[in-house]
């Protein structure tokens, strides 16, 4: 007969909330950003990104409509490890997670007023640019050793960095870039555990080893 948990597992692992967290602090950090590059007689649409989580296509909306040109930032989980010498058997896993972070950027092809023409790839080329900046430096600000998650984070790094082109018409005066910022979080995970009772009453016999006579009965009540 096998044996059955306690309770129901009604709660998130932690690799769901640090990806949640990873979305928080790049949308928090991308509105105190504007805040400041108001602040400095900026443009504040220069910091400005579109933060999602596990969207499939983040970018669908550019290809009906040539909507404004803040870049996407889509942060999904990719993969987990599970290193055994820093683990244990018992109640908690060290979890090594992947996790993509995939920046798009549209440029548009126009000519200006003035004179002159902007090209559609160089412009979102410069718009990838600029979002992959923004999350680099954010997430590996000093505020973000451990992802405000401390105790629960051990460490994080950025792996690599890989651009891709998006496949679009290359005559077409809309053009979409991408990149994929591969991040690397190590953290805790927990497994649930048996929950004895309260002991409540102790009985203790002491017998002999050659003929089970009692030498000894010690009764003890906990409550």
């Amino acid at each position: 007969m096998t044996e059955l948990l306690q309770a129901l597992i009604d709660k998130q692992d932690n690799f769901e909330i640090i990806g949640d967290q990873i979305a928080l602090i790049l949308a928090n950090e991308v509105q105190n950003q504007k805040t400041l590059a108001l602040a400095a007689s900026k443009d504040p649409t220069l910091w400005d990104l579109r933060i999602y989580r596990d969207r499939a296509n983040a970018f669908e909306q550019w290809l009906n409509s040539q909507a404004d040109e803040v870049p996407i930032v889509n942060i999904w989980y990719d993969s987990g490890s599970f290193p055994q010498n820093t683990s244990n058997v018992v109640g908690r896993q060290t979890h090594d997670a992947i996790y993509n972070i995939d920046c798009y950027a549209l440029g548009v092809s126009r000519d200006e007023p003035a004179g002159g023409h902007i090209a559609g790839d160089e412009e979102a080329a410069n718009n990838l640019h600029r979002a992959i900046r923004l999350v680099r430096n954010i997430l590996m600000a000093s505020q973000n050793t451990y992802l405000q998650l401390r105790g629960t984070v051990w460490q994080k790094w950025i792996q690599s960095i890989n651009r891709f082109q998006v496949g679009f018409d290359e005559n077409s005066a809309q053009q979409i870039v991408g990149a994929r910022i591969s991040f690397s979080v190590m953290f805790n995970e927990f497994s649930p555990q048996f929950e004895g009772g309260i002991l409540e009453f102790l009985s203790v016999d002491i017998k002999r080893a050659s003929d089970g006579a009692i030498l000894a009965e010690v009764d003890i009540d906990y409550t």
